[in-house]
């Protein structure tokens, strides 16, 4: 009988013991996945603020690139006015005006080919050839596919009796544009020199642009040598004799 209840004892025991070690395994259990929850919403909070950080500084370096790409623009833009402002002084013959204007945009931006090329021709005009030369070839230097840059170059050489060479750079220029007066420089040189042929020849690729071209070749002194062919006069008068 002692037996038994020592074994119904025992056995009560080691329930309890069991359901002990239970609770206590779940407890620590519990414990151990709230300790894991608060480094897991920690490193969160961190990784979070991290990013959030970077995102700032990301947005901050875009901010300041597209500010200064704006500044940029804004900049040629006003350099492009200064320019076009000295362009226009050339076309009324204000030499002197015009290559101030070009320094200045030159001052600004040492790169801005197109207004070397205005100082350029400007010069030439104002009697210095040499000087006038070397800021058209520092713009082609810049850009040497420039157009606009060779037929100065051209006009340049044509202005001062360099025919040849003025033939030259025209022929250039219209290896990378079908510029007008391009074809009329040519057509002129040749006018000079009595070279009926390729006078007409020039002329009628000038006019197939641009049709009034033929007024503009009826005053010119350079086509004095050539009005006398039947060719010319049918060309520009729409004469026979």
């Amino acid at each position: 009988m002692k037996s038994k209840s020592l074994n119904l004892a025992a056995l009560t025991f080691a329930v309890i013991s069991a359901i002990g070690i239970g609770i206590a395994f779940n407890a620590l259990l519990k414990n151990s996945n709230l300790n894991n929850s608060k480094v897991i919403s920690t490193n969160n909070k961190t990784e979070t603020s991290s990013y959030k950080k970077k995102e700032i500084k990301r947005q901050k370096v875009t901010d300041t690139q597209s500010k200064n790409q704006q500044l940029t623009k804004n900049k040629q833009e006003e350099l492009e006015k200064m320019w076009k402002t000295g362009y226009d002084q050339f076309f009324k013959q204000e030499y002197k005006q015009a290559i101030a204007t070009e320094r200045q945009v030159i001052k600004e931006d040492p790169n801005f080919y197109k207004a070397y090329t205005v100082e350029g021709i400007a010069l030439a005009y104002s009697g210095n050839f040499n000087k006038g030369m070397e800021q058209i070839n520092h713009a082609l230097k810049l850009k040497p596919n420039y157009g606009y840059g060779m037929f100065n170059k051209a006009l340049a050489n044509e202005l001062f009796g360099n025919y040849d060479e003025a033939i030259k750079w025209y022929k250039k220029d219209l290896e990378v544009e079908k510029f007008v007066w391009s074809y009329y420089g040519i057509a002129s040189i040749y006018g000079r020199k009595g070279d009926i042929n390729n006078a007409i020849k020039y002329l009628k690729l000038a006019i197939d642009i641009n049709p009034n071209i033929k007024n503009v070749a009826k005053t010119e002194d350079d086509f004095n040598n050539v009005h006398k062919y039947t060719e010319f006069k049918k060309l520009i008068f729409n004469a026979d004799n």
